[in-house]
């Protein structure tokens, strides 16, 4: 009894919202409360379960279980794959799902919509859930597909909306993409490996890892389509311009996508990571695929003068960032910035309007800074804060960034960011600010080492790749590309507060402030497929 508990509590979750997502919509509006407690209630369970299921596995360790084998032509065996790294993403998922559903259960309160809404909630929770067990990848192909077929009527749930409307049919489209990427890759796999089980595909990897001979090109095929799939669901560059033009959905669905669905592309890089990791083209494209959508996410974000849009492109720049960690084969910091950001963007999204109320009512004025004649002067004073402050984190806790995959260049970049913290503070004039600009610097540093750690030694025995492999003249050249791009976006920075007032920096904002236009052929391709004449967000 005690063996089927793991994958009892870990997949009964994924059933259950799959099951209820199943009530007739119309049934669910003649009984909206009904619903809502019912969807409200089961995302407690699920976080029972997963807390559950968390301890089950420190107790008794990983398990790869097959429940049940679907008749048909091609018989598909159905199960639950647990190991750590299955039971952080169930935690996450559902908690963020409590959280959600309880804010949806106040916010959506006498819409008359509301039943249907928690209908498809459930129906994509289930997917997600569902996406995480899966223990082959035919499972995993269903549920991603399940899962974007659920987010496509959260989206349109406004369907008087033409701006909703329109943003779910462009996610429509390049979600349909992303499908097709991922069922070649798929198809690939199974062509080389003879199985879609995940157990057997690690361990063929694992041995051709080991004997160093070359690689099949299907299976470097394979890896570069996992990843093109990845970078549909992760609004990576190019495929990005559906996340910032979803906004018309309501705040829940918004923080659904931002802390849950938008992670599905990292996970199902880091879950396939023993087998991407047998393309160094496929890593070298997630490297300079993130570190671009990392920059320009983060560049169009400064620009931008709604909250919502701002969050959006925000998560563009951290899921670059993320995916950009995937490529360097940090694959544990990658899972760490999945479990921070959903956390953090989660709270972003429901508070957002909460922000807005309190900013309308405060009567404090607050004092304007001091500020320095000669800003630039400060800079190479905290750089050297920002790098000692970075190197003493590193040494504090063992940490060894040449030996650590990717580990230079995510010690180059943290300096970097840790630079533009303490030189703002600088620039304050304020020998306080000053002071906690620093403390902040050193505290980030540190907090960031010692959750490394920790993710290091959780997932060390999961099916996680530790290893990338030893680096090519390309991969060298990939990562001094990564860091000089993230110097150059310092440098813009840099001088967008120094020159701020120039014409060319002005307009430079402008077409900034409108996403670079880099959504315009995603525009016309959606009215071309459609039929639409695109409305004013």
């Amino acid at each position: 009894m005690f063996d089927n508990a793991l994958p009892i509590s870990a997949g009964l979750p994924a059933v259950l919202f799959l099951l209820t997502g199943l009530v007739p919509t119309v049934l669910a509006d003649r009984r909206p409360r009904s619903m809502r407690a019912a969807v409200v209630g089961l995302a407690s369970v699920a976080v029972a379960a997963a807390v559950l299921s968390a301890a089950l596995l420190a107790a008794g360790g990983p398990v790869d279980r097959k429940l049940w084998t679907a008749p048909g032509p091609v018989p598909v065996d159905l199960g639950v794959f647990v190991d750590a790294l299955t039971v952080v993403m169930l935690l996450l998922v559902s908690f963020v799902g409590l959280v959600i559903a309880r804010f949806a259960a106040r916010a959506l309160d006498g819409e008359p919509r509301q039943g249907r809404f928690f209908v498809w909630l459930s129906l994509t929770l289930g997917a997600v859930l569902m996406l995480v067990v899966s223990r082959n990848l035919v499972m995993l192909t269903a549920a991603w597909m399940l899962t974007s077929y659920g987010l496509h009527h959260l989206l349109e749930h406004y369907p008087d909306r033409p701006w909703a409307v329109w943003a779910a049919r462009k996610k429509f489209l390049i979600s349909r993409l992303g499908d097709a990427f991922l069922i070649a890759a798929v198809g690939l796999t199974i062509w080389c490996f003879g199985s879609s089980e995940y157990a057997t595909i690690f361990a063929r990897a694992d041995e051709l890892r080991r004997s160093g001979g070359p690689i099949d090109p299907c299976l470097a095929a394979a890896g570069i389509l996992f990843v093109l799939g990845a970078m549909t669901k992760s609004a990576q560059f190019p495929f990005h311009s559906w996340l910032p033009d979803t906004m018309e959905a309501p705040t829940p669905v918004s923080a659904l996508m931002h802390a849950g669905i938008i992670n599905a592309g990292g996970f199902l890089v880091i879950r396939l990571s023993p087998l991407v990791t047998l393309s160094h083209v496929a890593l070298d494209l997630l490297a300079i695929v993130g570190a671009f959508t990392a920059l320009f996410g983060g560049l169009v974000m400064l620009t931008q003068t709604s909250i919502k849009r701002s969050l959006a492109f925000s998560t563009i720049a951290q899921m670059g960032f993320m995916m950009l960690q995937c490529g360097l084969g940090a694959f544990t910091a990658a899972l760490l910035h999945i479990v921070a950001h959903s956390l953090y963007k989660a709270h972003a999204f429901l508070s957002a309007g909460s922000v807005l109320d309190a900013a309308a009512t405060m009567k404090v004025k607050v004092p304007a800074p001091v500020g320095i004649a000669r800003p630039l002067a400060t800079l190479p004073i905290a750089a050297g804060i920002a790098g000692a402050a970075t190197l003493g984190s590193l040494a504090a806790f063992g940490i060894d960034p040449i030996s650590k995959p990717g580990g230079i260049v995510l010690a180059a970049v943290m300096s970097i960011a840790l630079t533009t913290l303490v030189w703002q503070a600088l620039l304050s004039g304020s020998r306080w600010v000053s002071l906690a600009g620093m403390a902040a610097a050193v505290g980030v540093g540190m907090a960031y080492a010692a959750a490394s750690i920790g993710f290091d030694k959780l997932l060390a025995a999961s099916a996680v790749a530790h290893y990338a492999g030893p680096a090519s003249m390309l991969d060298t050249a990939v990562a001094a590309l990564v860091v000089v791009g993230f110097l150059m976006v310092f440098a813009i920075q840099v001088a967008g507060i120094s020159l701020a007032r120039l014409p060319l920096v002005r307009s430079l904002y402008v077409h900034a402030a409108n996403g670079l236009y880099c959504d315009i052929p995603a525009r016309r391709l959606t009215a071309r497929v459609w039929g639409l004449t695109s409305p004013v967000p």
